[in-house]
C-alpha cells in the first residue's frame, strides 16, 4: 500500500469524534489545557487509557489500583477473562487478546481490526480478581522440565505461570523483596523458643519440679526456690536468642534499605483533542505544499511517533531494595549488586570508548538514535541471540569496543554458584532498541520459581501500538477488507543468557535496564539456601545424656529409700502436727507423696544452675573471641556453640574467595630452551621492545611511506638482526611471538575507566580472569591491547604508544570445558591506511590445556616435563600453538566449516571434526605459561595445621575442574607427590562403583570429582561414596551447586556423628554455613551474605585456625571443667541429703532448707566455679605449636561417660564423709527422738549444730576443690575464691535461723570442721597428684610440668 493510501486511511480514523468512541467517557472537553509535561524519555505520547476505562464511573481513583475494573467499558465473559488474565493497569486495551485480531493481505502497522463481538451486560465477578480463582492464559506453555509431585497443584498456581507487564503492578500479589536472616518472627519467637528449651529433659525435668510445689503436698520450702531458678534460666535464654535475632533483623534492614533507581511509567502527557489538532493542521500545510514527498513522509514519521498509544512519560526514583516489585524496571550500573532475579531489557555503554591511534569511529544506526537513556545500545548481535534462543551454552565470543555494543553485559556470578569467570548476558532484541518509554508494551512470561541457577524459559512479547482511532470500542463493526489491518505482537524467548539472579554483580561498565521477575523467597538465591534452623552444641547433648542418668539415679534412690521405709501405710502418722509425715490424710497412699517428696528433695542432684552457668561461659567465650587483637574484625553471631569450635573433625572450604583472592597473576613462561619468570621478566620485555623498537626505527629511516606500516610475522623476521647472537636472535623470536600470540589470542576486551584522581585508565573485560592476567602481562613488558570489536585487535606498543600490529578478525573458537583450548584466525594488516587487508597474512592461534594440545602443537621433547614441573607449583598451565595459513587453505577450510553449520543434526561434532581436520595439527609450539592463583594470606601455613590437628579438609567450589586442582596443590592442601584421583563426567551410574575402585589401594591419596558425577554417587551410590570419601585426608568437589553443598555436609553430619565446620565468603555457600554444625563465614569483596548466616564472621581464612585451635579449645576444655564442678556440686549435697533422710528414718525432710539451699548454688558457690571459664591448659604459643593437642579434643575425654562416674564416685564420698562425719561427731543430734514433728526435729539444738558443721564443710570443700582444679592462675580466680569465702564467713550472723551460732563460735566446731575437711580432701587430691605422675596428660608433657 502506498504512502497516500496509508495516510489517508489514517486520518479517516484520526477525525473520529470523541464521542463517537465512547460518549461516557468524553465528559470534559477536549481542549482542556494540559500541565507543564516533566521530561520524557522519548518523543511518543499516548492516549490516557485510565481516562476510558471510567466508563460511567466518575470517581477518583489511585494511581497504583488495578486492572480490576476493565470490564465497565468491555463485559467479560470466560473467553475474554481468559484473555485478560494478565492485563496491567496501563496496558493497552485487549493487549493480550490478540488470539482473536484477524491479518489482511493488506497489512499495515498500527491499526487493530476485531471480529464481531455481540453486546455484554456488564457483571461484577469479585472472583475473577482472586488469584487462587484465576486460570491461566492460554496463550503459552511452558515445558516442564523434571515431573515433581506437585504438579497438579502448581496448575492452580498463579506462581506456574506468571505474565508480568512491565512497569506497572501485577495483578498477582508476590513476596517482597526483603533479604531476612531471621530465625523467628513475632508469632514464632516464644512457642519456638520454649520449645528448643524444654525439648531437653534437662529443662523439662525442671519444669516438672517446678509445676510440682503448686500441690501442697508436695511442697517442700517456698515456691519460689525451685520457680525463679528455672525462670532466670530461661529467661537469659530467651534474652539471648532475641538479642541475636534482633541483630540479624537489623543487619537485614541495612541491606533491604540499599537504594537502586526505578524507571517509573505515567499516562502519556498531552490528550487527544490536542494531538487530532496539531495533526489536522499538518494536513493543512500538507495540501498547500503541493504533495511535497520529502514533507509527506517526514510528517507521517512524526505522526507515528506522536500517535502512539503505547508511549508513556517516565521519571526515575530511587527505591530501597525491599520496595522493589516484580515489573519494576531498575537501572544498574557497574559493581552494581542485582537485587532480585532480573530479565535484560537493555545494556547500553556509558563511557567514550577508548582510543587506539587510529579513527574508532563507527557510524550510529538510525534505529538507535532515537532511544533516549541508550543513545548507544545498538542491535545484538544475531549469533549470539541466536545462540541464546536455541538454548545454546553462551560461549563468550565478544569482540566488540563497547561491551554492550550488542546489548551485551558482563556478570559476576561468584556469589551465586561460585564460578569466578565472568557470563556475558544479552538484552532481548524486542527491548534493546525500544524507546524507554514503550517499556509499557512489553510482557514477559515466566515459569514458577525455580532454584536451578543454570536453567530459564520464557518468553518476551511486544504488544503493537494503539492507534488512537481503532482501538477503543469492541462494539463496532469491524472495517472492510480496504482498511489497514493491525500489527500482530511480537515474541522472542527467553533464556538463562537474558537473565541475572538476584546476588550477582554487574561487571561490566555498562548501564542496565532490567525489569524484576522473582523477588525475595522467590529467588534462586533464595530457593538455593536452606532455611535457618537453632543449632545445639554438641556439648549440650552430653550434657543431656549425663542428665538423664541423674534423673534415674534420683529416681532410684527416692525409690529404695521408700522401700526401706516400707509400703505399708494402714499406720496413722504418730502426730496431729501438719508437718508431720506420713500425712494421715493420704491413708494408703501416702508412700506415693513420699516417694515424689523425695524425688523433689534430691532435684539438686540435676542442677538447674548448670545451665545458667553453661550459659554465661558462652557469653565470656563470645566475649574473648570478639575483643582478641590477633583476629580484629571476628563477629559471634550465634552464642550458643563455641565449643563445637574444639570439636571440629571436617572442615568443608569454598574456594573462591576462601582459599583465594581471585586475582591471578602470570608467573612464569617457557619457551622452549628457557624460562622466564620473576625479575626474569624484565628480559622478555627487553626483547619485546627490541622487535617493536626495531620495527619503529625502520619506520623513520624509510620516510613517510612507511610511518602508517604496521607488524606482520614475516615482515619481522630481520628485527633481531645484526648485533646479537644466533642463539639470543632465536630465543628473541621465540619470546616476540609467544607475546604476540598471548597479546591476540583471547576474548578480552579494553574498556576506559577514571582511577581515584580522575584520571582515565585502561580496563579489562573478560568471561575468565586468567584472560585478563595474560592480557595484562602483555602490557607489562610492552604489548597492549589498545582496541577490540567483532572485526579487527589492535595492538599498542607501550614504549611510543603507537599502534604497531592490527588484525582482523577471520574466526573464534571459544574455550569450552568440553574441548579446553580456545582458539582464533586472523589475518594481519600491513598498514594503518588499509581497514582491511586482502593480501594479508592469514595466522591461527590457539591455546589450551596440556592434555589437549600435546596432540595438536608438533613433536617435541620439553612440553610434558614444563607442563608438569609448572602444575606441582600450583600454577595453571596453558600451551599456546601457531599455525600459518595460506589463502587457499582459508578458504577450502571456511567452506567445509559453514558446510558444517549447517547440519541439522550433530552439528557441534561435524563442526570440531572440521577444525580438527583442517586446523588442529602439527601446531607451532610457541612456548607455555603458568598462571597463579593467588592465595589468601597465609593459606598454606594454615590449611597445614588444621590438617596437623587431625581436620579432613574438603574444598567444595563451583570452579572447573584444573582450577580446583591448581588450587589444590598451590595452597598445600594436597601435599607435594600425593595422588589425586580425579572423577568427572560421569554419566552412567553403573560406571560409578568402579571408577571408585582405584581408591581402595590409595587411602592416602584425594579425590577430586565434579559436580555431575558426585549428584550420581549422591542419588544412587550414597553409602558406597561416604564410606570411602570420609577417610581420605582431602575431597576436592568442583562444579558443586549449592544444594550439593549443602547435602555433603548433611551426608557427613549423618554418617560420621561427627562436627562438621563449613567456610565460605559467598551467598552460594549459605546453605552448607547453615547446614553445618558451625558455620564460618568471611567478609568478602562481593557482599556480606555468607557472614551474616554464619555463625561465626571473619575477615580472612587464617583467622580460622586460631577461632579453632586457640578458642574452640579454651572453649571445650572450660565448659566441660565448669559442668563437671557444677554437677558435681549438685550431687554432693543430695549424697548429704540421702544420708541424712535415712539417719531421720527414711523421712523425706530437707537437710538444708530455703536460703541455705539457694545461697549454696549461688553466692557462696558460684563466681569460684564460674572463674574456671577463665582458666586454661596452655598457652596459646604452645597450642599452635602441637596442633595435634585438637586432636585429642575431639575424642571428647573430658567430659565423658568416664569422666561423669570418676567424679560421681568422688561426690557420693565426700558426701558420706561430710554429713556422715558430722552426724558422728555432733551427739546431741542422735538424742532427737524418731517421734518428733518434721517442725521439732528442724528447730532442735542438736540438729542446728550439725547443720552448721555440715554446711561450712560442705562450703569449703567445693572452694578448695575449685583451687585444686585450676591449672593457670588468673587474678579474678584468686578473689572469686577469696571472696566468697570471706562472704560466707560475713554472713553467718544472718543465719541464725539455721545454725546454732553458739556453737559456732565454740572450739569444738572448728576442730571437728578441720576433721571432717581432711578427711573429704585429703584423700581426692592425693589419687589426683598420684593419676598425674603415673598418666600425665598432653598438656603437661608439652608444659613439662
Amino acid at each position: 500500500m502506498s504512502h497516500t493510501n496509508q495516510h489517508s486511511d489514517n486520518d479517516s480514523d484520526l477525525d473520529l469524534d470523541l464521542d463517537e468512541l465512547d460518549p461516557q467517557t468524553t465528559s470534559r472537553p477536549l481542549s482542556r489545557p494540559q500541565p507543564q509535561r516533566t521530561a520524557s524519555y522519548d518523543f511518543a505520547q499516548r492516549i490516557p487509557l485510565r481516562n476510558l476505562r471510567f466508563g460511567g464511573r466518575r470517581r477518583p481513583r489511585p494511581e497504583d489500583e488495578d486492572a480490576s475494573d476493565l470490564e465497565a467499558l468491555v463485559g467479560e465473559d470466560d473467553e475474554d477473562a481468559e484473555r485478560k488474565r494478565e492485563v496491567g493497569d496501563d496496558a493497552p486495551l485487549l493487549s493480550n487478546g490478540h488470539s482473536s485480531l484477524r491479518r489482511t493481505p493488506s497489512q499495515s502497522a498500527g491499526l487493530y481490526q476485531y471480529p464481531d463481538l455481540p453486546p455484554r451486560r456488564r457483571r461484577n465477578k469479585l472472583w475473577n480478581y482472586i488469584p487462587f480463582t484465576r486460570r491461566r492464559s492460554g496463550s503459552l506453555v511452558l515445558p516442564i522440565s523434571t515431573p515433581s509431585s506437585d504438579q497438579d497443584a502448581d496448575d492452580h498456581s498463579p506462581t506456574s505461570t506468571r505474565s508480568i507487564p512491565i512497569g506497572q503492578k501485577p495483578t498477582t500479589r508476590y513476596p517482597a523483596n526483603a533479604i531476612s536472616n531471621a530465625k523467628y518472627t513475632s508469632y514464632s519467637f516464644l512457642p519456638r523458643t520454649l520449645f528448643n528449651e524444654f525439648k531437653f529433659f534437662f529443662n523439662l525435668y525442671f519444669l516438672l519440679v517446678a509445676l510440682s510445689q503448686i500441690v501442697p503436698a508436695l511442697r517442700i520450702g517456698y515456691l519460689s526456690t525451685y520457680v525463679a531458678p528455672l525462670a532466670f534460666v530461661i529467661s537469659v535464654t530467651l534474652g539471648k536468642e532475641a538479642y541475636d535475632d534482633l541483630l540479624r533483623r537489623k543487619r537485614d534492614r541495612e541491606a533491604n534499605a540499599e537504594g537502586y533507581r526505578v524507571l517509573v511509567f505515567e499516562e502519556g502527557g498531552e490528550d487527544v483533542g490536542r494531538v487530532e489538532g496539531r495533526r489536522m493542521r499538518r494536513r493543512k500545510r500538507r495540501a498547500g505544499s503541493g504533495g511535497s514527498e520529502r514533507l509527506r513522509v517526514a510528517e507521517e514519521e512524526e505522526g507515528a511517533v506522536e500517535g502512539g498509544v503505547g508511549s508513556s512519560r517516565v521519571r526515575e526514583v530511587v527505591k530501597a531494595s525491599k520496595d522493589l516489585r516484580v515489573g519494576d524496571v531498575v537501572v544498574l550500573g557497574k559493581d552494581m549488586r542485582v537485587p532480585a532475579d532480573v530479565v535484560i531489557l537493555k545494556s547500553f555503554s556509558t563511557d567514550t570508548g577508548t582510543s587506539s591511534g587510529v579513527d574508532m569511529a563507527k557510524k550510529v544506526s538510525s534505529d538507535t538514535a532515537l532511544v533516549d537513556m541508550g543513545t548507544n545500545a545498538t542491535t545484538p548481535d544475531g549469533k549470539l541471540q541466536h545462540e541464546a534462543i536455541l538454548g545454546k551454552e553462551l560461549d563468550n565470543d565478544t569482540t566488540s569496543a563497547d561491551p554492550s555494543g550488542g546489548g551485551e553485559a558482563f556478570i559476576r556470578t561468584d556469589q551465586l554458584d561460585g564460578e569466578t569467570d565472568w557470563k556475558l548476558r544479552l538484552a532481548s532484541p524486542l527491548a534493546q532498541t525500544l524507546p524507554t518509554s514503550e517499556y509499557v508494551r512489553l510482557r514477559v512470561t515466566a515459569g514458577k520459581p525455580d532454584k536451578r541457577v543454570n536453567d530459564f524459559v520464557g518468553t518476551l512479547e511486544l504488544l503493537p501500538k494503539s492507534s488512537p482511532g481503532a482501538a477503543y470500542d469492541p462494539h463496532i463493526s469491524p472495517p472492510d477488507a480496504s482498511q489497514p489491518q493491525p500489527e500482530e505482537p511480537k515474541s522472542l524467548p527467553l533464556t538463562i543468557d537474558n537473565t541475572a539472579w538476584a546476588n550477582t554483580v554487574l561487571a561490566s561498565s555498562t548501564t542496565v535496564h532490567a525489569v524484576v521477575l522473582y523477588t525475595g523467597p522467590q529467588t534462586r538465591a533464595a530457593l538455593s539456601t536452606s532455611p535457618s534452623r537453632s543449632k545445639t552444641g554438641l556439648l549440650e547433648h552430653e550434657i543431656n545424656n549425663l542428665t538423664k542418668i541423674l534423673c534415674v539415679l534420683t529416681a532410684a534412690l527416692s525409690f529404695i529409700l521408700v522401700a526401706l521405709e516400707g509400703f505399708d501405710t494402714s499406720n496413722p502418722t504418730k502426730s496431729s502436727d501438719p508437718n508431720a509425715l506420713p500425712d494421715p490424710d493420704k491413708g494408703q497412699h501416702t508412700w506415693y507423696i513420699t516417694a515424689l517428696r523425695f524425688l523433689i528433695l534430691f532435684s539438686t542432684i540435676v542442677p538447674i544452675s548448670l545451665r545458667v552457668n553453661l550459659d554465661m561461659g558462652k557469653s565470656v567465650y563470645a566475649y574473648q573471641i570478639h575483643r582478641d587483637a590477633g583476629i580484629p574484625g571476628t563477629v559471634v553471631r550465634t552464642s550458643t556453640i563455641p565449643e563445637d569450635l574444639g570439636r571440629i573433625e571436617y572442615l568443608l572450604s569454598d574456594k573462591t574467595g576462601t582459599l583465594t583472592r581471585n586475582e591471578m597473576v602470570l608467573k612464569k613462561v617457557h619457551v622452549g630452551t628457557v624460562s622466564y619468570g620473576g625479575e626474569a621478566m624484565v628480559e622478555v620485555g627487553g626483547y619485546v621492545r627490541q622487535a617493536f623498537a626495531r620495527q619503529v626505527e625502520d619506520d623513520n629511516e624509510g620516510g613517510g611511506s612507511r610511518q602508517n606500516e604496521l607488524f606482520t610475522p614475516s615482515a619481522g623476521m630481520a628485527g633481531f638482526g645484526g648485533a646479537t647472537t644466533r642463539t639470543r636472535r632465536e630465543i628473541g623470536i621465540r619470546v616476540r611471538d609467544l607475546v604476540l600470540a598471548l597479546a591476540l589470542c583471547h576474548n578480552v576486551t579494553p574498556t576506559s575507566e577514571e582511577d581515584e584522581a580522575g584520571q582515565p585508565t585502561t580496563a579489562y573485560q573478560a568471561s575468565s580472569p586468567d584472560e585478563i592476567a595474560i592480557v595484562q602481562w602483555t602490557e607489562q613488558v610492552g604489548l597492549r591491547l589498545i582496541h577490540r570489536d567483532r572485526r579487527s585487535i589492535s595492538l599498542q606498543f607501550v614504549a611510543d604508544e603507537r599502534v604497531v600490529v592490527r588484525v582482523e578478525i577471520l574466526n573464534v573458537f571459544p574455550f569450552t570445558s568440553d574441548s579446553k583450548r580456545m582458539g582464533i584466525i586472523v589475518r594481519f594488516s600491513r598498514s594503518l591506511d588499509k581497514l582491511r587487508d586482502e593480501e594479508g597474512e592469514i595466522v591461527f592461534f590457539q591455546k589450551g590445556a596440556d592434555t589437549v594440545m600435546s596432540t595438536i602443537v608438533a613433536a617435541n621433547d620439553w612440553l610434558d616435563e614444563e607442563t608438569a614441573n609448572m602444575a606441582r607449583e600450583g600454577l595453571r598451565t596453558l600451551v599456546i600453538g601457531r599455525k600459518n595459513l595460506t589463502k587457499q587453505q582459508y578458504i577450502t577450510f571456511t567452506a567445509a566449516y559453514s558446510y558444517a553449520s549447517l547440519a541439522l543434526n550433530g552439528r557441534d561434532v561435524a563442526m570440531a571434526k572440521i577444525v580438527k581436520q583442517h586446523l588442529e595439527h602439527g601446531l607451532d609450539l610457541l612456548g607455555v605459561t603458568g598462571v597463579e592463583d593467588k592465595l589468601q594470606a597465609h593459606v598454606k601455613p594454615s590449611l597445614e595445621l588444621l590438617r596437623n590437628a587431625g581436620i579432613k579438609i574438603w574444598m567444595l567450589t563451583g570452579d572447573k575442574v584444573e582450577t580446583a586442582r591448581c588450587v589444590a596443590i598451590s595452597s598445600k592442601l594436597v601435599s607435594r607427590g600425593q595422588y589425586i584421583h580425579t572423577i568427572a563426567n560421569l554419566k552412567r551410574k553403573e560406571a560409578a562403583l568402579d571408577a571408585l575402585s582405584m581408591l581402595h589401594s590409595q587411602p592416602g591419596g584425594a579425590l577430586l570429582i565434579d559436580g555431575q558425577s558426585l549428584a550420581i554417587y549422591l542419588q544412587h551410590h550414597r553409602e558406597a561414596f561416604i564410606t570411602l570419601a570420609v577417610r581420605l585426608p582431602a575431597v576436592i568437589a568442583c562444579r558443586c551447586s549449592p544444594t550439593q553443598k549443602a547435602d555433603i555436609a548433611l551426608l557427613i553430619r549423618a554418617f560420621t556423628r561427627k562436627r562438621i565446620a563449613c567456610i565460605g565468603d559467598g551467598g552460594n555457600d549459605v546453605s552448607m554455613i547453615q547446614a553445618a554444625d558451625v558455620g564460618v563465614g568471611i567478609v568478602g569483596k562481593e557482599g556480606k551474605q555468607a557472614s551474616l548466616a554464619a555463625d561465626f564472621s571473619i575477615t580472612q581464612f587464617s583467622h580460622l585456625t586460631k577461632l579453632l585451635v586457640w578458642h574452640g579449645r579454651n572453649s571445650y576444655k572450660r565448659s566441660a571443667k565448669l559442668a563437671q564442678f557444677v554437677i558435681h556440686r549438685g550431687l554432693i549435697i543430695s549424697v548429704c541429703q540421702t544420708v541424712f533422710s535415712v539417719a531421720s528414718h527414711f523421712e523425706p525432710i530437707a537437710l538444708y532448707r530455703d536460703w541455705l539451699l539457694v545461697g549454696y548454688a549461688t553466692i557462696y558457690t558460684m563466681a569460684p566455679v564460674f572463674s574456671l571459664v577463665l582458666d586454661r591448659d596452655v598457652d596459646e604459643g604452645l597450642a599452635n605449636l602441637y596442633p595435634e593437642l585438637y586432636k585429642e579434643l575431639t575424642l571428647g575425654r573430658s567430659l565423658s561417660y568416664r569422666t561423669f562416674f570418676v567424679w560421681l564416685g568422688i561426690s557420693i564420698y565426700q558426701g558420706l564423709i561430710i554429713q556422715g562425719g558430722c552426724e558422728l561427731l555432733v551427739p546431741s543430734y542422735t538424742a532427737t527422738t524418731p517421734d518428733a514433728t518434721t517442725h521439732a526435729l528442724t528447730n532442735s539444738r542438736g540438729f542446728k549444730q550439725m547443720v552448721a558443721l555440715s554446711y561450712t564443710v560442705l562450703i569449703i570443700n567445693e572452694l578448695i576443690m575449685v583451687a585444686a582444679e585450676v591449672t593457670t592462675w588468673h587474678p579474678v580466680m584468686i578473689f572469686s575464691i577469696l571472696g566468697t569465702a570471706a562472704a560466707y564467713f560475713g554472713s553467718l550472723p544472718f543465719l541464725g535461723g539455721y545454725f546454732d551460732l553458739t556453737f559456732v563460735l565454740g572450739l569444738g566446731f572448728w576442730w571437728r570442721f578441720a576433721a571432717v575437711s581432711a578427711a573429704s580432701l585429703v584423700p581426692v587430691y592425693a589419687g589426683k597428684v598420684i593419676r598425674r605422675t603415673v598418666r600425665p596428660p598432653s598438656y603437661r608433657k608439652v608444659r613439662g610440668v
